[in-house]
């Protein structure tokens, strides 16, 4: 009997079950849709209605403001606002796809709310041409709108989301078309959206961006009255000027049905239900064609309207919300009446054993070797019943047959109480989101949670996510700004209490961003108790200098240890505070203060000068001014006598006085002051001899190069200046001397007096000029007959070299000599004789 019942409900289109079971009683009052806009979303979504003004309407206790209200599916009032806005007549509503009304004015202004009917700024505009032209009608799809002007041009917004209006082609018509339809840009050749328009002759128009074209030609035979594109593109339905309903491919090149109406007056709605079916609704009766069969009526004495889902068509009216769909071929199979079926056979065993009947056992065993196709058509018909009573019988026979199956996967049944769990949920009145099973799993979960919370039903959406085991932080982090938006009243120690009991239910969960829409809200303190719980320093920090929290934010970052985070900080106060403060701020932060003056040494130097000024760093300030000072000196503009060098002895001078003014840097004084006074004389030794060859040059080079330019006076003046010694005077002269090949001056400066630093760097210079004849002159003034030896040996005077080594008894030297002379067999045999005299006197 149960069969008998369920199965009564069903309408046969053809050869195709259809039913309309109705989910809700309307909960609204005093609503009659026919003096109403009303724009119904997708998926189960929120309703939204208008006073139409373009109709005479009879106010009952309603209220002469204009009030646009939103309601869910079963009627229940989520939100209202008064209309005010400017721009003419509302031409169109409409839903997107993540829920955001859109309603455009006559002017082209487009203004959105969410659902809360809370007007999202800014306004969005289709353009100066359309607010000239006036706007007539709109047509929406998913997350765009195209509208037509009184003048008969289209303009179009493809995706709201990057909200930007473009004028397609002109279309070339005098009068507006009967109709009008879109097909998406997702399924266009293109990739852009092409409008259908139905024009007075036998053709439809499609315009795009770039183009119109004349399609259906030669296929129909008149104009079309009504048009709609199927969900996914492929066909278009039309309702003809002499009264059949047409079904084409969207490109109108074939026909695939074409059926006579029972009316020659177009019909107000035209919807596909599924891809099966085409609905057509006339004042008092819903017309259900498919392609073949008699049509299926539906008697109406009350105005509809037709929401078209991907699975079927939900039918709202003043009363009631129904769902017209096909009705799924595993629920045929159960309560067809007299199925004969293994899962209708299933279905009736599980009748006899709550009976208690033997009849059940006969059952199982004739369906025994399709008992896991039964099952699954059990499981897929509960699946998709609205009636939870009806679900469960389907399951519990689902089941029963499981029991005695060895093959069948063990958790489908409990996927299909998980997901019927979660549909039925939503679907309660209370929610209002009647969700077929094809339609949640096109929605896909992560969608349906994100409604939930934009619709505040935050409970239900932290349960479902838990249960589903999906990431609650979303649900949270929503619902905790949403808490802080509507606690205004509440003192901030008590919601940030309220806050951390939910906020810690979910490892890993950004109090910052938390922190941060307090902050926007104006709730600064409670911002910055919020953020001392955010364990991620890199999110932490940024938001502490954002609400203000400077010094908190510097000791955050220090302790982190993190450079970038600290720089970040730094410059952050730098342009905020006063030097000074700046300066007291960071200099009791250590990590702080070095990653500043390391920046300052390349970046800033007066600012760092400042800095160690302030706290008293006299050297330090000294050290930047002498690496001023040669940085100057790096400028090409510094050579050739340039009175660059002016400044940079001011600098250096400066540094003396300063390390002056520290003991610990007497030496660095010192230096500092003969820098200063070597540069001087090397200015002007530049200016004099007009060559730029000795600024930045050392004392010695500076000697040498006076000696080689032969300014002899210049380099005693540098002498006595500087106090350079006697040796190192006459080690520079000697080199200087050979590098210019002056020999006679050499040999005169080595008769001045005895040179304190004896004759062999004479011989040395002369030997590394090549001038053997000269180093003779000052060979046998050696007084060391060890040097002596060596010097000959280098000029290649064996014999001189033996007697020298004999006259200081040095047989290692002996050896070392003779290989020098080893290509010599007889400077070799002096050297042996000479050793072997020396062995034999070391014996004696």
């Amino acid at each position: 009997m149960a069969n008998v019942s369920v199965a009564a409900e069903w309408q046969l289109l053809y050869n195709r079950y259809y039913r309309k079971p109705e989910i809700y009683q309307m909960k609204w009052k005093h609503i009659d849709l026919s003096r109403y806009k009303v724009a119904c979303a997708p998926f189960g979504g929120p309703v939204a209605v208008i006073r139409d003004d373009s109709k005479i309407v009879q106010l009952y206790a309603e209220s002469a403001l204009r009030k646009l209200r939103i309601f869910n599916s079963a009627g229940i009032q989520l939100s209202e606002t008064v209309w005010r806005h400017p721009g003419g007549r509302l031409i169109g509503m409409a839903w997107t796809d993540d829920q955001t009304l859109i309603c455009v004015v006559q002017d082209g202004t487009i203004y959105r709310y969410n659902i809360h009917a809370e007007l999202i700024e800014p306004n969005l505009s289709m353009g100066k041409e359309c607010f000239e032209q006036n706007v007539v009608e709109c047509v929406f799809w998913g997350n765009g709108l195209v509208a037509i002007t009184e003048s008969n041009q289209l303009f179009c917004i493809a995706d709201f989301k990057n909200p930007k209006p473009i004028k397609l082609a002109d279309p070339g018509i005098e009068e507006l078309p009967h109709c009008m339809a879109v097909i998406e840009p997702q399924y266009t050749i293109s990739g852009n959206v092409e409008v259908l328009l139905g024009v007075d002759d036998a053709f439809v128009l499609v315009v795009e961006e770039d183009g119109v074209q004349q399609l259906g030609l030669g296929l129909l035979r008149g104009p079309l009255q009504k048009m709609v594109v199927s969900h996914d593109g492929k066909w278009l339905a039309s309702f003809t000027h002499d009264g059949r309903l047409l079904v084409t491919t969207s490109d109108l090149s074939g026909v695939i049905i074409e059926r006579e109406c029972e009316s020659a007056l177009p019909p107000e709605q035209i919807a596909w239900c599924g891809m099966d079916a085409v609905l057509l609704y006339w004042d008092d009766m819903l017309l259900m064609m498919g392609p073949d069969g008699d049509p299926i009526r539906y008697l109406y004495d009350e105005p509809i309207i037709l929401i078209p889902e991907s699975d079927g068509v939900r039918i709202l009216s003043n009363t009631s919300m129904e769902f017209l769909h096909r009705v799924p071929d595993s629920t045929v199979s159960i309560f067809t009446i007299g199925s004969t079926s293994p899962a209708a056979l299933l279905y009736d065993a599980l009748d006899h054993f709550d009976r208690r009947s033997a009849k059940a056992d006969e059952n199982l065993r004739l369906i025994r070797s399709s008992l896991p196709e039964a099952v699954e058509a059990c499981i897929d018909a509960a699946g998709h019943e609205f009636d939870d009573s009806r679900q469960r019988t389907l399951l519990r026979a689902a089941s029963y047959g499981q029991a005695f199956c060895s093959n069948f996967q063990r958790d489908r049944i409990q996927e299909m109480c998980k997901l019927l769990r979660v549909l039925n949920a939503v679907c309660s009145a209370e929610i209002g989101i009647p969700l077929s099973i094809q339609q949640y799993k096109l929605l896909t979960p992560s969608v349906l949670i994100g409604r939930l919370i934009n619709a505040h039903q935050h409970l239900l959406a932290l349960r479902i996510s838990e249960y589903l085991g999906m990431n609650q932080e979303v649900v949270i982090m929503h619902w905790a700004c949403s808490k802080i938006t509507a606690s205004l009243s509440i003192p901030d120690v008590t919601l940030l209490e309220i806050l951390l009991d939910k906020l810690k239910l979910c490892k890993g969960i950004s109090y910052a961003a938390v922190a941060a829409h307090a902050d926007k809200n104006g709730r600064r303190k409670l911002a910055a108790m919020l953020v001392e719980h955010e364990p991620r320093s890199s999110k932490q920090v940024p938001l502490l200098l954002s609400i203000g929290e400077e010094d908190t934010a510097l000791i955050k970052g220090t302790e982190s240890g993190d450079t970038d985070l600290v720089y970040l900080v730094l410059f952050h106060i730098w342009q905020k505070r006063q030097p000074l403060e700046f300066f007291g701020t960071i200099q009791a932060k250590p990590l702080a203060r070095d990653l500043f003056i390391t920046y300052a040494r390349c970046y800033k130097h007066e600012f760092l000068k400042d800095f160690f000024l302030s706290t008293g760093q006299l050297h330090e300030v000294a050290f930047l001014l002498w690496k001023e000072s040669w940085e100057l000196g790096k400028n090409p503009m510094a050579s050739k006598g340039s009175p660059l060098h002016g400044p940079r002895i001011k600098l250096i001078e400066k540094a003396k006085d300063l390390f002056a003014d520290t003991k610990e840097h007497a030496f660095e004084s010192k230096a500092a002051e003969e820098h200063a006074r070597l540069l001087r004389i090397q200015h002007d030794l530049e200016v004099t001899t007009k060559q730029a060859i000795f600024v930045d040059s050392s004392i010695s080079d500076t000697i040498r190069t006076c000696i080689v330019l032969g300014n002899h006076r210049a380099a005693m003046k540098v002498k006595t200046e500087f106090k350079v010694s006697e040796k190192r005077w006459y080690w520079l002269k000697v080199f200087a001397l050979s590098t210019i090949r002056d020999w006679d001056a050499l040999e005169k400066f080595s008769k001045e007096k005895k040179p304190p630093i004896g004759y062999r760097p004479f011989v040395e210079a002369c030997i590394e000029a090549d001038e053997k004849g000269e180093a003779l002159k000052y060979i046998p003034k050696v007084a060391d007959p060890r040097e002596r030896a060596e010097s000959y040996a280098r000029i290649g005077m064996a014999k001189e070299a033996a007697d020298a080594a004999s006259q200081a008894k040095d047989g290692e030297l002996l050896g070392r000599l003779k290989l020098t002379f080893s290509q010599n067999a007889g400077a070799s045999s002096i050297f042996d004789t000479l050793r072997d005299r020396l062995s034999f006197q070391g014996a004696l």
